[in-house]
């Protein structure tokens, strides 16, 4: 038997018997880096997570003070409102009282200086008169007219009533010649109504006229008349155009 012819090739393993697959490294590089990974997350947790905690409890405890703060604000802001809202009120009304109080001092004043002139008009020691006027004053008014102030007084017969009408004429000159301005041309009507007055004691009669341009006045004359009779004077400008009266 003849000898088998030996081949030219020969089959050898690649790496030899020790060799490991390519694909290990890897792994390993992986498993490393996940491991680095969850190292940091440790430390992170460990070390980061009670100082992150501490923020937020503080940041909680301050958002909580500062809705505490903001209500009060709030509070404070509503009834600061109320209070100068009744303040408001207040001075409104302490105005009003003092504006009151005014208007009755000056009432009460006139009621004092009435009842001065009525116990000097009727008192044991006065003297007795019928129908009379005791004083006339005038002041110049905006519109250019004259308004007239005319006290009426008796007391000569203290149970009656003296009833009748007041006119008046003003007594002057007027380019150079005396002149008499009569009730009517006063009032600037035809059969101006006189004044009215009824009284017991005294009674104040007032009103306004107008007087002639260039026209100088020098005297007043007063006149009444009534069904008990009349009466009538005459009062000088001078005393009576400054509001003294004669």
């Amino acid at each position: 038997m003849s000898p088998r012819p030996t081949s030219r090739f020969q089959i050898t393993p690649r790496g030899g018997a020790s060799a490991r697959p390519g694909w290990v490294p890897l792994a390993l590089l992986a498993g490393a880096w996940l491991l680095s990974l969850l190292l940091v997350g440790w430390l992170s947790a460990r070390y980061a997570s009670p100082d992150a905690g501490g923020l937020r409890e503080k940041l909680r405890q301050a958002e909580s003070q500062v809705k505490v703060q903001r209500d009060k604000v709030e509070e404070l802001q509503q009834r600061q409102a109320t209070l100068e809202a009744s303040d408001k009120i207040s001075r409104a009304a302490n105005t009003e009282v003092q504006a009151s109080l005014a208007e009755r001092d000056e009432e009460i004043a006139g009621l004092r200086a009435d009842v001065a002139f009525y116990e000097r008009l009727v008192g044991s020691t006065s003297q007795r008169k019928g129908l009379n006027t005791h004083s006339i004053e005038f002041s110049p008014e905006a519109a250019g007219s004259w308004h007239y102030n005319i006290v009426l007084t008796q007391n000569l017969n203290r149970g009656a009533i003296s009833q009748g009408q007041m006119r008046f004429s003003v007594e002057g000159v007027k380019d150079g010649k005396l002149t008499t301005v009569s009730w009517d041309d006063l009032h600037q009507q035809k059969s101006a109504p006189g004044k009215d007055y009824s009284f017991r004691y005294f009674q104040q009669l007032d009103g306004s006229v107008m007087l002639p341009r260039d026209f100088t006045p020098q005297r007043v004359r007063v006149s009444l008349t009534g069904p008990g009779g009349g009466a009538t004077q005459t009062f000088d400008w001078k005393l009576a155009g400054n509001g003294r009266g004669e």
